[in-house]
């Protein structure tokens, strides 16, 4: 008895190789479970078309240039800015004002979409050197070391490659109260890392005439 069972045990495991045999030879394949790898990641342009520089150009405007941050990294932005009077544009005090309420404005539906945004937060004005000042000093209402690094860093690399600076590869910039400036300095690294800390120049333009 116990040879029978064994042998139809035997016969009953070879059949059933033979059927799993049988239907690879026959094309038939096993079914999978789905492995669920999730959405594809998507790709952010970083890129907003010229027609879609915003505002709108007017009779006063005047372009201009500012960083945003996009994709974790500080990338340029042309706009056209509303600036007013003849010789505004020709101040660097009131074009450093308008580059800053640029980077205050929140990002037009297609730099939106481009995935740009801005950490610069208002209210926030700039106003010019004081009585020993380095020459070329914008003092903001804001004491630069407390904005957030972000924030700092879009102000920096936007001033230092403006009209409005007025130390060579940085930006000279002091706060409302008596701490001394410093002169920020835009490299590839700060634009690579926002979030990091925006260098410093170790050394500060001569003290520029006294303030009117």
């Amino acid at each position: 008895m116990r040879r029978g069972r064994r042998g139809r045990a035997v016969v009953a495991a070879v059949a059933a190789v033979a059927g799993v045999l049988a239907l690879g030879g026959c094309g038939i394949r096993t079914t999978q479970v789905p492995v669920d790898a999730g959405a594809a990641p998507s790709r952010v342009p970083c890129e907003v078309s010229g027609e879609s520089l915003t505002p709108q150009a007017q009779e006063q405007g005047v372009p201009v240039r500012v960083y945003l941050v996009c994709a974790t990294r500080l990338v340029s932005v042309d706009r056209t800015a509303e600036i007013s009077g003849s010789k505004a544009a020709d101040s660097p005090l009131q074009f450093a004002q308008t580059v800053l309420d640029e980077l205050l404005r929140e990002p037009s539906s297609p730099e939106h979409e481009a995935g740009f945004t801005t950490f610069v937060r208002g209210p926030l004005l700039v106003n010019g050197a004081r009585d020993g000042d380095p020459a070329g000093t914008l003092r903001l209402s804001r004491q630069p070391e407390d904005l957030p690094t972000p924030a700092l860093a879009q102000i920096v690399c936007t001033l230092a490659e403006s009209r409005a600076a007025g130390a060579g590869g940085g930006v000279v910039l002091g706060g409302p109260g008596d701490y001394a400036p410093r002169a920020y300095a835009c490299s590839a690294f700060t634009k690579e890392r926002p979030e990091g800390a925006v260098p410093t120049l170790s050394t500060l333009p001569s003290p520029g005439p006294s303030a009117s």
